[in-house]
């Protein structure tokens, strides 16, 4: 079994307790549920950078990579920084996230919000939409197509932008949906961990230009970036490379004055 289906069938059993606690009918009635979203792909279409910037303390791949710094300095630290939109990991057994994280960042930051999560099931989306996030990410590994489709309407039809993940032509395949407003290839290996941004640049041109095309995982200096732009990729989604850093949003900094 690899990390991703160790990681989806703990979610099964983490919502399964969630939908008990607090109902959708009871997610509805949240403040934020009624707020007017912002949209993250129009973002990274008007960016001349596209950096998402990611706020992450652990990984099962890595372990701890930064539990000292606090999310508000992190994420107002990648608005100043000049990234067009942040992720917040609220996975909280396998990345040490929490949607109390996206509520913090949703108070402290002005850009779209990303909420970094592993959905299986709609009620994570009324929960998205109802702690303040402004796009989902759904993972095309974990999903059907059936499901894709259902999920992606529901996020659009509660104005949350959807960011498909892709690792393949497989999952590209039946990721191309109407209701997807960006596809998302990870250049991580799910079973390995490994990363080669050549996974990136194989898929670019089987993306249509419909879709805002980010690339996701292994970026760590500016030349990939511009080497990705002439691929078709308008947006950059980079965690690990800030955040094992002491100050993730003046490294961030640093990294964006590099690419304008």
């Amino acid at each position: 079994m690899n990390i991703l289906n160790t990681i989806t069938a703990y979610k099964r059993k983490e919502v399964s307790a969630k939908k008990e606690a607090i109902p959708t009918r009871l997610l509805e009635k949240f403040p934020l549920f009624a707020k007017e979203t912002k949209s993250l792909a129009e973002a990274l279409r008007n960016s001349t950078t596209g950096i998402i910037a990611e706020h992450k303390r652990r990984s099962p791949s890595k372990s701890v990579i930064n539990d000292k710094v606090l999310l508000p300095e992190v994420v107002l630290g990648y608005e100043n920084a000049g990234a067009k939109g942040v992720s917040v990991l609220t996975d909280s057994n396998f990345f040490g996230g929490s949607l109390d994280d996206l509520l913090v960042a949703e108070k402290t930051i002005s850009i779209p919000i990303l909420r970094k999560e592993f959905i299986i099931d709609p009620y994570q989306i009324y929960e998205s939409k109802a702690y303040g996030a402004d796009a989902i990410l759904l993972i095309a590994a974990c999903l059907s197509a059936e499901e894709l489709k259902q999920f992606s309407h529901l996020a659009k039809s509660l104005k949350l932008d959807v960011l498909l993940e892709v690792h393949n032509l497989e999952e590209l395949q039946k990721s191309m949906l109407p209701n997807v407003d960006m596809i998302g290839v990870n250049n991580r290996n799910l079973k390995n961990f490994k990363v080669n941004i050549a996974t990136s640049k194989k898929l670019s041109k089987e993306i249509p230009n419909d879709f805002v095309k980010i690339s996701e995982s292994g970026i760590s200096d500016v030349e990939t970036i511009k080497e990705l732009r002439t691929f078709g990729y308008e947006g950059f989604l980079i965690g690990e490379n800030f955040m094992k850093t002491e100050n993730p949003g003046e490294t961030a900094k640093q990294f964006i004055e590099k690419l304008r």
